[in-house]
């Protein structure tokens, strides 16, 4: 009966595989039984769906750390590309670089996939000659 019960409330799709640390707070809230937390412990280890859903192969958090403030304009830019966007002139994503100095944001139409290349050459056609090399 524990077993039929089990199943039901750790393989099932809807249940998810919770793994060792939440599997027994789920199942305490509602019932107990003596030997359970051995029972849980038992049942879980082996099972290979579980072991897969848990990451444990990640660096520890940090907090974030502040930017460094640069000097003058166009010293330092931050990027990054906005996807996926409905085409407009050929263009379905936008490469958004922004000063980090003035905050200055640059809006420059783009392809899905660019190359390293093509990156270095929208920043020479788009920034350096409207606004200086570094």
């Amino acid at each position: 009966m524990q077993i039929n019960f089990f199943q039901k409330h750790h393989d099932s799709p809807l249940a998810g595989h919770p793994g060792q640390e939440k599997t027994p707070k789920l199942i305490k809230s509602d019932f107990y039984w003596a030997g359970m937390n051995q029972f849980i412990k038992d049942y879980v280890s082996p099972c290979q769906k579980c072991s897969r859903n848990t990451n444990i192969h990640h660096k520890n958090f940090e907090l974030l750390k502040p930017l460094s403030i640069p000097s003058r304009p166009l010293n330092l830019l931050s990027m990054d590309f906005i996807t996926q966007l409905p085409l407009s002139n050929n263009f379905h994503s936008l490469l958004v670089a922004m000063d980090r100095f003035s905050k200055m944001e640059i809006f420059i139409p783009a392809y899905g996939t660019i190359t390293a290349l093509d990156l270095a050459q929208i920043f020479i056609s788009h920034v350096f000659s409207k606004y200086g090399l570094p």
